[in-house]
């Protein structure tokens, strides 16, 4: 693990996060949210969707640092007395678990399509950008929104897990078009190179063609395109969660915190809201900076 990881730091792309303060910090944000969310059992100071051990006579209470606020309570509470600083690291899990995986989705359906598109070519081609072309025309959020209320509408009893299913696979099937057109785009300035003229000559099956030799070669624009739309699956989540249609409310995450203190917003509770907020912008600042870094690091022309 430290030979891979020192091998890594001594790269390009190694050397480039190293002197990028901003890459810097933006990953330690990144790590220390991602830390918080995966091990919340154990960072978090209190269990806040525990009924038994909420009390409402804490209920409402400002931040430590305001005059009624309690050291018990750092960011304060909500109007049934859960620690919003406990609540912010539960409800980050479920953002970040619903943004990668909708993620993954995206890039294995948009990935494998765009492959098999730019490499076949002809109607495949054809239908498959067509298909691509209808998607673009509307919001991703309008899809998003259509399929999860389809989805609750035909599984009205459905359980916790079916439900995250439901919003991840709304959020992967908005997400996959940019991948499908980026790698089908890099597929058919590949396909015609010496190697794959070889590698066809020399009998080999056009699948295991795209799967050993085009695949690894157009994968950089996607994982630049990947790690951004992490940002965006997590924004969409949190607005889908804002809107009613998104996670469960037994399990909230960081925009049903927000849709739930937006009710308290201007009875001068501002913290309910404001801490969760500013959480998912943080989450999404930083994944975007990472990001932008990583487009930079593997584009030889921006070094």
């Amino acid at each position: 693990m430290r030979k891979t990881l020192a091998r890594w730091l001594d790269s390009d792309v190694g050397y480039s996060f190293r002197h990028s303060p901003m890459a810097v910090l933006a990953a330690a944000i990144a790590l220390v949210c991602l830390f918080c969310s995966v091990f919340a059992g154990w960072v978090a100071p209190h269990n806040p969707f525990d009924l038994s051990t909420l009390n409402l006579y804490d209920g409402q209470l400002p931040p430590a640092w305001s005059e009624r606020g309690s050291t018990k309570y750092l960011l304060g509470t909500d109007e049934q007395g859960r620690d919003i600083l406990s609540a912010l690291m539960y409800g980050a899990r479920i953002s970040l678990v619903v943004g990668l995986v909708s993620v993954l989705l995206s890039v294995a359906l948009g990935v494998s399509l765009g492959l098999l598109a730019g490499f076949r070519g002809g109607w495949i081609d054809a239908v498959l950008m067509r298909l691509c072309d209808v998607m673009l025309s509307f919001p991703p959020i309008l899809v998003a929104l259509l399929i999860a209320g389809v989805g609750r509408v035909l599984f009205p009893q459905a359980h916790e897990s079916l439900a995250f299913g439901v919003l991840i696979l709304s959020i992967s099937l908005t997400g996959w078009v940019q991948y499908a057109r980026t790698v089908r785009g890099s597929t058919l300035v590949e396909r015609n190179k010496e190697y794959v003229q070889a590698a066809r000559v020399a009998g080999v099956a056009p699948l295991r063609i795209m799967r050993r030799h085009v695949l690894p070669n157009v994968m950089g624009p996607v994982l630049v395109l990947a790690t951004i739309q992490v940002a965006t699956a997590i924004i969409t989540e949190a607005t889908l969660s804002f809107l009613g249609v998104g996670a469960p409310p037994t399990s909230p995450s960081l925009g049903t915190l927000i849709r739930t203190g937006n009710n308290f917003l201007f009875s001068g509770e501002w913290w309910v809201t404001v801490f969760p907020g500013a959480m998912l912008v943080l989450i999404a600042l930083s994944v975007n900076l990472l990001g932008d870094w990583l487009r930079d690091a593997l584009n030889p022309r921006l070094r």
